[in-house]
């Protein structure tokens, strides 16, 4: 499951429907289910999350998508800030730090900036009517040092 960042201690998991359609990422932090642990120890975790039109998603980010939301890692693949600023005008993400920009609809592939790979996606599914951790990103999170 996966529940959102900065919440009290009564952490309830997230639902397609809390995330509007084109609106900012929401960013959040995974949870086992059994244990209900949110593994919020390493910023490698986080992950960001957008409910966007699946109609423009390439065949990649159809398949790890779940009713139109999508989950990346919040954490750029170039010296690893965090990817938080959203133009929804052109639907893309941004990291602040040293401006790469990531299309969300193309498997968050690099668009410009100086990073070297798209962000990692976090596979989802809905179960019980929650946004679910379907399985491991789909690359490493974060930045690799020279």
């Amino acid at each position: 499951m996966l529940v959102p960042v900065g919440t009290s201690a009564a952490h309830e998991p997230l639902k397609p429907d809390d995330l509007q359609l084109g609106d900012k990422p929401t960013m959040a932090w995974p949870m086992d289910p059994q244990t209900n642990m949110v593994r919020d120890g390493s910023r490698l975790n986080k992950v960001l999350l957008l409910r966007l039109d699946p109609e423009g998603f390439d065949a990649e980010t159809k398949d790890h998508a779940a009713e139109g939301v999508v989950a990346y890692s919040a954490i750029c693949t170039h010296t690893g800030c965090d990817v938080i600023n959203w133009h929804p005008d052109r639907r893309l993400l941004e990291c602040p730090c040293h401006y790469s920009i990531y299309d969300p609809m193309e498997g968050a592939k690099v668009v410009s900036g100086p990073a070297p790979r798209r962000l990692p996606a976090l596979p989802l599914k809905i179960a019980d009517g929650r946004l679910v951790v379907a399985r491991p990103f789909t690359g490493r999170a974060g930045f690799q040092q020279m």
